[in-house]
């Protein structure tokens, strides 16, 4: 049995596909986990979603902001952006049944025999792993009950930037969702910063970091890998993975085997 941590998909599932056979992925021994975003800028959104649903307990996905904002528009509650390919997702025959298998997926993903967490865009750096974890769960709560829509409805916003422990209602909510799957930058006394999506070595903020480079973040008892920065390519130090290589953006798709520690690529095809 082999476990597999591969990057933002995007529906991209022809370079997917051969990713996996490049590593001889087998579903009924092995494990895939996915860092979210599986669908939007890519070709194949709706087989994607197809294909990884298939998968069942050999696929482990998170959602990403992407996965949200399918979810939204699903409900009128926002417009398809006009780079996303997901038009057909809306009108596929199982379009429901995917959007319900969607909306019950997690926030944080736990891999206990690596001591690994993953999320889409990284770990608060205001949040240990057992307070991430448990505000996860209130969200995912929240989308997986009669109330998702008033979520979804609400969740696009950029404060509060600051957690704070007796945050209640829907800006409680917007914060977790936020740092799980929007999260880039902080300012050094942890405030999010929504805004910024350069690479990192093109910041002439002093005042700007990675999240996962702020000196006062509280220390993760886990190894954390994340999607969602594609500008990072590859970022693997310090105990945190950034697994997005931009390959929706015509670079490629990288899976990365933890049990040796190899990561395996394939070039975007388009």
């Amino acid at each position: 049995m082999a476990t597999y941590f591969v990057g933002d998909i995007q529906g991209c599932l022809d370079e997917l596909q051969l990713l996996l056979e490049q590593v001889h992925f087998n579903k009924e021994t092995d494990q895939l986990w996915l860092t979210g975003d599986l669908v939007a800028r890519g070709p194949k959104s709706l087989e994607t979603l197809r294909f990884v649903k298939s998968l069942g307990s050999a696929a482990v996905t998170i959602l990403g902001n992407h996965d949200l904002h399918l979810l939204a528009v699903s409900q009128g509650i926002s417009r398809v952006k006009e780079k996303d390919k997901t038009a057909p997702i809306f009108t596929a025959p199982d379009s429901k049944e995917l959007l319900t298998w969607l909306r019950h997926q997690p926030l944080l993903a736990v891999n206990s025999e690596h001591n690994i967490v993953m999320s889409h865009a990284g770990i608060s750096p205001q949040w240990d792993i057992n307070t991430a974890i448990e505000c996860a769960h209130e969200v995912e709560a929240v989308l997986q009950s009669d109330q998702w829509i008033w979520l979804l409805e609400n969740m696009y916003d950029n404060q509060p930037d600051v957690w704070r422990e007796d945050l209640t209602d829907i800006e409680r909510y917007r914060y977790i969702i936020n740092a799980f799957t929007r999260m880039r930058f902080c300012y050094s006394d942890g405030r999010l910063d929504m805004e910024c999506k350069l690479p990192p070595q093109e910041i002439n903020n002093d005042e700007l970091f990675p999240w996962f480079e702020l000196e006062n973040r509280l220390p993760l008892s886990h190894k954390v890998i994340f999607g969602h920065w594609a500008a990072l390519m590859g970022h693997d130090e310090n105990n945190v993975i950034a697994l997005d290589t931009g390959c929706v953006w015509g670079e490629y798709m990288t899976i990365y085997r933890v049990d040796d520690g190899k990561y395996f690529t394939q070039k975007a095809l388009s």
